[in-house]
């Protein structure tokens, strides 16, 4: 079975993520060290809250999903050790994250907080305001990654993460 795992902290997609899990019948996991935060109704939603150390949701998340889950977040490390997990991984933006692209984008965080770390703050742009294109975005590869594991299912094909009808982030 397919789950859906959202590190929620600072998700601006958790409504979107249990709108597409209803259509499907999926679960979803907020995860979060915030036990104040509010998720979407849903028979299927269970809130996850860890303690407050640093990772403990990530950590969370790394050690219960499956190569059919998928992990929305923007956290790069935590994008990461999740690729490596086989899980699929997307986020909030639409962005869907590979083995194949993960090591660029860590490179590029890499330069970036060495950039800010150096006072080369005018070097480092923000990301644009979180806007409706990037909400139907998500929606659509969420979609997407949820239609490439079932696809993946019925054929037995192996390992879902080589379906190539995703847009991979670069």
């Amino acid at each position: 079975m397919i789950n859906i795992y959202v590190d929620a902290d600072s998700s601006p997609v958790k409504n979107e993520a249990v709108r597409v899990a209803k259509r499907y019948g999926l679960k979803v996991y907020f995860v979060s060290n915030n036990p104040r935060m509010r998720i979407p109704e849903y028979e299927l939603v269970e809130r996850i809250v860890v303690n407050g150390e640093l990772d403990a949701a990530d950590d969370w998340i790394v050690a219960h999903i499956t190569e059919n889950d998928i992990v929305v977040s923007a956290d790069i490390p935590l994008v990461s050790r999740c690729i490596k997990r086989e899980a699929r991984v997307l986020d909030p933006r639409g962005r869907v994250f590979t083995e194949e692209s993960i090591g660029d984008v860590l490179s590029r965080r890499d330069i970036m907080t060495f950039l800010r770390d150096t006072g080369n703050r005018d070097t480092v742009s923000r990301a644009p305001a979180y806007d409706k294109r990037d909400r139907s975005r998500f929606l659509e590869r969420l979609d997407d990654l949820i239609q490439a594991i079932r696809r993946a299912g019925e054929n037995n094909t192996g390992n879902p993460s080589t379906d190539s009808s995703i847009q991979k982030a670069g």
